[in-house]
């Protein structure tokens, strides 16, 4: 019984770690949906938040325009944001507009 469970926790450690290593890893673009830059709520982006930050839910302020979400594909440009110079969100990251 102390083979088996010995030869197992090789094959256990590398489950695990992998599980760990795709678990830290961006969201995946999907079919449906779209990036969209400057329409994240403040620590709500989906990812690419500029400088000072990492990831995911690391946008400092709403509406951060090198922050995106991910939304339905054909909506990004209807979205609302404060920091955009169109007023709607963009597909590219852009400089925000002055207050």
């Amino acid at each position: 019984m102390i083979k088996a469970t010995s030869a197992a926790l090789p094959t256990v450690a590398l489950a695990l770690a992998l599980g760990t290593a795709f678990a830290s890893l961006p969201v995946a673009a999907q079919a449906d949906k779209e990036k969209c830059f400057g329409v994240a709520l403040k620590a709500k982006n989906d990812c690419a938040a500029g400088p000072g930050t990492s990831c995911a839910g690391t946008s400092k302020v709403d509406h951060q325009a090198n922050a995106w979400a991910l939304v339905p594909k054909g909506t990004c440009e209807k979205t609302a944001s404060k920091t955009s110079p169109t007023g709607n969100g963009q597909l590219k990251a852009f400089a925000a507009k002055a207050a």
